[in-house]
This record gives C-alpha cells, structure tokens and sequence, in this order.
C-alpha cells in the first residue's frame, strides 16, 4: 500500500524546480508510504511515490521501469493474481527484474494496453507513462478501493492518491465547491465527481484517463450490474455450499505479503467471518462507553477470538478521546465524512498499525450479498403497494402534516417508487430541510436527479437488487471504501477486504434474489454460511455498523457547548441559517427528535472548513 503524486505538462515559472514542487507533494501524503520515496522527472511529467513495503521488500521500489526504461509506473494497491500473470506474459517474451506485483502491470499494459485492466484481481489505482507514445494511462479499480483524484490546471494534468498533495501545486486554489456541499447534507459524504475543492475531481471506480497532447479522455471499463437467476435453477444448499468456498478462496488470496497479516473485528458476521477463514493470530476491536453497552463491541470480539483460538486487542474510547481527534480526522479525510464510525475506525486502525502493517477488513459482504436492512423494505411495502398510488399518495400528504407517529414513515415511503426514496444507505436531510438551512442555494438538484441515471442502467432488476447497484456505486464509494482507506493509510496501514473481490462480485451478481434477502433475514446464504464457521449468534446478529454514542454525548453540556460554539461562528453564518441549526441542537437535546446525525454532518464539515479552507496552510491539526 503506497500513495503517489504528479503531473504532466508545463509548469509556471515560480521559483522552484519540477523536482521541489513534486516533493511537496510526496510529503503531504508521506504517511501512505514511510517506507521508501522515488521520483521520475523529466521534461514532460513528474511522477512521485511513497511506498508502504508489503510485498518484495528489497526490490519493489517505485517508480518502476520496464528492460528498455520507457514505460513507467506508480502504483497504489495489491494485484493478488500477479504471479498467475507474469507467467502469461513471461511465455509472451517479457524479461522482469523483480517479484513486485507493480512490474505485471508494466508489461502488462506492453502487451494488452487497456485490456490488462480485465485480467486484474486486486484493489489499485495507478499512472503509466509511455515515453514513445507520449502518453498517461492512470486506471482505478472495480470498486472504488483505493483513491485517485485530478484536476486540469491550465493545460495541466495533475494528480494524487489524497487532495492533499494536489493543493502543495502551484496556483491551486483551495475553493469550496457549494455544490458539494448542497449535495453532502443529504447523502453525508462526497457524492459528486467534482469534490468539495472547485475544480478538483475524483476519477469514479471502474474508470481510466487517457491523456496526451493536454487533452483528457475519460471511459468506463466496468459496471457493476447485478444478474440475478431465478431461484428455480439453483437450491440454497448448492448456493450456501459455493458461498463456503468462495470466502475460503478469496481470503487466502487476499494473505498474500511478506510481512504479518492481521484482522479487524467487529460483532458483526462479515468480520467475523473473515477472522474464522484467515490464518493470521491478531485481531482488533474498539468500543465505547462500558462492556455492556450496546455501543461496545468488545465483549463480542473477546468470546469470538477465544473460541477460534485468536488473539483480540482491543480498546475503549472515551468521549474526550473521540471529539478531540476529529479535526485530525478530516485532515486524513481530505473532504468532510459525516460518518461517526470513520472516527471510531481511525483508532481501530491506530491499534493495528501498532502491531503490524496489513489488516483484512469485512467491508463489501453487505452490498454484495444483500446484507442492510433496508434491503428488507421492498418486501416489507410490497402488501401495501398494492393499494392504488393515488390513494397512497393522499395517505402520505395527510400524515406528513402530523406529528411524528409510529408507521408514519411506512406510509410515505410506501407511496414511493424505489427510485423516489433510496439513494443509498444514508439519507439525512430532505430536499425541503436542506432548503431551509442552507443560505448558498445552489442547484437545487433532488438526490433522486444524481441517481436516476444509474436507476435507468438497472431498471429491469428487482428492487432490492436495484438498491444494491445504487449502494455500490455511491454508498460504497463515497463512505466505506473512503474511509477505509483514509483511516487506515493515516497510520501507515493497509486495508485489505477480501469481499470486495471481482471473483465474489461475479458471482454474487447471479445469486438469486430470494438467497440475498427474505422474511427471514437479509444477506441469507451468506449468513447461513457463516453459521457453518461461527457461532449461531454471531452468524444472526443484526446490522450494527460501526455503533457510535453521539446522540448520548451531544446531551451532555460539554459537547452541546463545543457544537454550539461552532454553530454561531462566522463560518456557520456564512453557509447556514444558525437559527435552524441551534433549533437543530436544542431539540436533540430536549428529546424532542434525535438529530445527532444532521447535527454532526454539520459540526464534522465546519471542523473540515477550519482546516482546509480558512487556515492560511492546511497542516495536520495538533
């Protein structure tokens, strides 16, 4: 795991040589890679690396050359069926000179050009240039698993694993993008391509760039589209049987280093599922509050690892420990993440990294295998949709005008298409409240408009399977896979989730709907199967997440005081109506609703704001 910086194209005359201005860049994102540095300038591009040593640890230096030294690479990432591809290629005629996995990807691209990208099995994002050519080849993987952000800055291409090390380049303005902001208080994090800087980009997962002559072409080599059989052609038991083993499969490929190996562990099944197929000893676990809380999941953990003959590390976090790291958080971040579990899984990460340097991590069985609960819904509502539209339609326009009631969110999201009312796993502010609070009214643009096109790839799908296509390519994106790789990465660790794997994905796109939710549970198959390796509990346990105390601390006066104090700054009055945000805060604090996760998407990107666009230097916070 690594990170990389650079750029293609001329630079204005500033003083400072390509090399200076590339070596700040490398350093704001010198946690990805403690190990080693290396750079290639010429003329024409920059490229700068950072490397975190994994595998061959003696010879794996970056930036890698091809025998005849004019194809160069950086890379961030794992390819973990590089050795079944260097054979291929070795039978081809191409000579290696080490046992990294970055040389595959060089002669690789030499021989099949774009179409290496449909033989890798692996996480990556990474630049290739070709001197002959003259051209950038940079790619990022299936899923969204590690970063890669651009931006064009006057006929300029520049480019690095975090934001950060984009803004240390000359005349790089740190502009927030209002529209991001618009869009981050409904779905909680960065949905758009553009980020919250003006003019920087994310390359979206599934894509590559091209570019030459200062020109950029952007394509899409993979959709993540589910296929689902009918349930007819295939019984449960052949899928549980074939669920085995492709967890079995995908774990062990994902073991492969030359260095320790460990795992995270939540109470949760996928996890633990990943801790009883690993072969590694270590574990770690956070919590909060007491043991017996339904905040901690330690006491899971401790019975999980004695069971199976593991070690677990653990900690408690205190509530002082929590809200004074977040501005470290959204440093590490690069754009604000109104996901409370990002701060939990930046000290998991912490413990981790204080005993080795690779972790596996149980993120992508959910999307996969139909694993959160409101995958459920679909069959919930599907009694009650049966009642005319206009009919459901009136019942909802009548309740909405009423107090809160229990089933009164039944009846309104029930009077609403999929396509109306899922964009993904968060949803916090409506369009009405965003209105209402926001002072910089920008687009206007409903959440409902960013996800239609992606409704309109999977529009003959079931419903359930459509909210999986629409998780994958923003909830995914946008927050696990984020967070994963910004948390880990701020300790010089490297994330890997074996179940976010395309072997899985392609076969977890054909499993039948009915094996993925039901009346019994959701991610069926899948928890079956784990009931094979685990505990029945573990196997069963409900959806948690990352369980976060906020809406208890937010309460308490030390915390409502610290919010408060953010929600009547200058800042807060420049993009917010305070008035609706101190109501926001006071009636989460008189139990008059539970507005913890509004309140915190608020505080988190005014925490973010201080660091990274009122600061006169963007510094790691003390």
């Amino acid at each position: 795991m690594c990170g990389f910086s650079g750029f293609a194209g001329a630079v204005e005359e500033s003083g400072d040589s390509r090399k200076e201005i590339l070596k700040r860049m490398m350093d704001k994102i010198a946690h990805r890679g403690p190990d080693q540095e290396g750079m290639f300038v010429n003329d024409k591009v920059a490229l700068g690396f950072r490397r975190l040593s994994i595998i061959d640890l003696d010879n794996g230096s970056q930036p890698m050359f091809n025998e005849t030294g004019d194809v160069v690479i950086v890379f961030n990432g794992e390819i973990y069926n590089h050795l079944e591809i260097r054979k291929e290629l070795i039978e081809k005629g191409h000579k290696f000179a080490n046992n990294a996995d970055t040389e595959c990807l060089i002669h690789g691209y030499e021989e099949y050009g774009a179409e290496l990208l449909y033989k890798l099995r692996g996480m990556f994002a990474f630049v290739i240039y070709d001197m002959k050519k003259d051209l950038i080849f940079a790619a990022r993987d299936f899923f969204g698993i590690k970063p890669f952000y651009y931006t064009v800055n006057d006929g300029r291409l520049v480019f690095s694993s975090e934001i950060k090390g984009i803004l240390e380049f000359p005349e790089i303005k740190r502009e927030l993008n209002e529209e991001a902001l618009e869009q981050y208080l409904s779905f909680q994090y960065s949905v758009l391509p553009e980020t919250f800087f003006k003019g920087i980009y994310k390359l979206p997962a599934g894509h590559y760039m091209m570019y030459k002559d200062g020109k950029l072409e952007i394509i899409r080599y993979f959709n993540p589209l589910m296929e689902p059989q009918a349930a007819d052609k295939k019984s449960l038991g052949s899928v549980v049987k074939e669920v085995e083993e492709l967890v079995h499969e995908t774990t062990q490929a994902h073991m492969i280093s030359d260095v320790e190996v460990g795992s995270l562990l939540s109470s949760g099944v996928d996890s633990s599922y990943v801790v009883s197929e690993f072969p590694g000893k270590k574990t770690f676990t956070v919590g909060f509050l007491d043991k017996n809380s339904k905040y901690n999941e330690i006491r899971y953990a401790e019975g999980l690892t004695k069971e199976l003959g593991k070690e677990n590390y653990s900690k408690n976090i205190s509530s002082d420990e929590y809200f004074d790291v977040i501005p470290k958080v959204m440093y590490y971040m690069d754009e604000p993440l109104a996901d409370p579990s990002c701060i939990a899984l930046y000290f998991v990460d912490k413990l981790a990294s204080e005993h080795l340097k690779v972790v596996l991590s149980g993120e992508g069985a959910d999307e996969f295998f139909g694993g959160y609960n409101i995958y459920h819904e679909p069959i919930s509502l599907k009694n009650y949709q049966k009642i005319p539209r206009f009919i459901r339609k009136g019942l909802a326009a009548m309740v909405k005008k009423l107090p809160d009631f229990k089933g009164k969110g039944f009846i309104i999201r029930g009077s609403k298409t999929v396509e109306e009312r899922f964009i993904g796993n968060a949803n916090l502010f409506s369009v009405e409240e965003r209105e209402s609070i926001l002072k910089t009214k920008v687009t206007h643009l409903k959440p409902s408009e960013l996800t239609a096109p992606f409704y309109s790839q999977c529009k003959d799908l079931n419903d359930i399977a459509k909210m999986q296509y629409i998780d994958i390519n923003f909830w995914l994106q946008g927050d696990i896979l984020l967070k994963a790789d910004k948390m880990s990465m701020a300790h010089s660790l490297e994330s890997r989730v074996p179940f976010l794997d395309i072997n899985v994905f392609d076969y977890a796109k054909k499993m039948p709907v009915e094996y993925r939710c039901n009346d019994k549970a959701t991610k069926y198959a899948f928890r079956i199967a784990a009931k094979r390796h685990l505990p029945e509990a573990t196997a069963n346990k409900k959806k948690l997440g990352f369980p976060v105390p906020i809406r208890v601390w937010l309460k308490e006066d030390k915390y409502y005081n610290k919010v408060k104090e953010m929600f009547l700054s200058s800042t807060a009055e420049k993009y917010f109506d305070t008035n609706r945000l101190m109501e926001l805060l006071e009636n989460h604090r008189t139990d008059k609703a539970d507005n913890s996760r509004k309140i915190w998407t608020i505080y988190v990107f005014l925490v973010w704001h201080k660091i990274y666009i009122e600061a006169d230097e963007v510094r790691i916070p003390a």
